[in-house]
């Protein structure tokens, strides 16, 4: 019986560096968000949960069948939008955290990295690139404990550095791991997508 597994698709930020939504910013005709939401197979978990404060991304998870969680306190930091994903995921062996700034992260890439996790449930997987750490990754339920423990703007890798030894990689090209906090960053994304 292979472990059930929640996806909680993290877009709730106020993108403080960025200057406004960068969720709505567009790379190749297609918002950051949709992107992210087109990334995850669905398939593949047994819940789905988008936790964001705007009304727009709450719509298009529903389009996209997976559940929604409002985060009316965005200032609380991304330790609020987690607490928020696992409360949904309820009794799942473990969860995914996707963040909804990686316009370029592939849907095979997230497939590949769930067989990883099922392969060694009891480890974090992450992607990564060279052997550096990336998004998205899996905890499996044993470290939930510790996730909900998080304050303010302390997100996973707060727990992953408590426990590296627990961690295994996936290995894909650097430009999936290409995260936008900045719209120079958005500008170098946009001619990695056009290359």
């Amino acid at each position: 019986m292979p472990q059930t597994l929640g996806c909680v698709v993290m877009a709730a930020g106020n993108a403080r560096r960025f200057g406004d939504n960068k969720l709505a910013a567009g790379v190749r005709g297609r918002s950051l968000v949709l992107r992210a939401l087109e990334a995850v197979p669905g398939e593949e978990f047994d819940t789905v949960v988008v936790v964001t404060q705007y009304p727009g991304v709450l719509e298009l998870a529903e389009q996209f069948g997976f559940a929604s969680r409002r985060n009316e306190h965005p200032d609380w930091g991304i330790s609020h939008t987690i607490h928020l994903g696992l409360e949904a995921l309820k009794d799942c062996g473990g969860a995914m955290f996707l963040v909804s700034d990686q316009p370029l992260l592939r849907r095979e890439s997230v497939q590949a990295l769930v067989e990883l996790w099922r392969s060694q449930p009891d480890k974090i997987a992450a992607l990564a690139h060279g052997g550096v750490r990336g998004n998205p990754c899996i905890f499996p339920a044993r470290f939930f404990p510790e996730l909900r423990e998080l304050q303010e703007d302390r997100g996973g890798n707060t727990v992953i550095r408590r426990h590296e030894e627990d961690l295994v990689l996936l290995e894909v090209p650097e430009e999936e791991l290409t995260d936008v906090d900045t719209p120079e960053a958005l500008r170098q994304v946009r001619g990695q997508a056009d290359a």
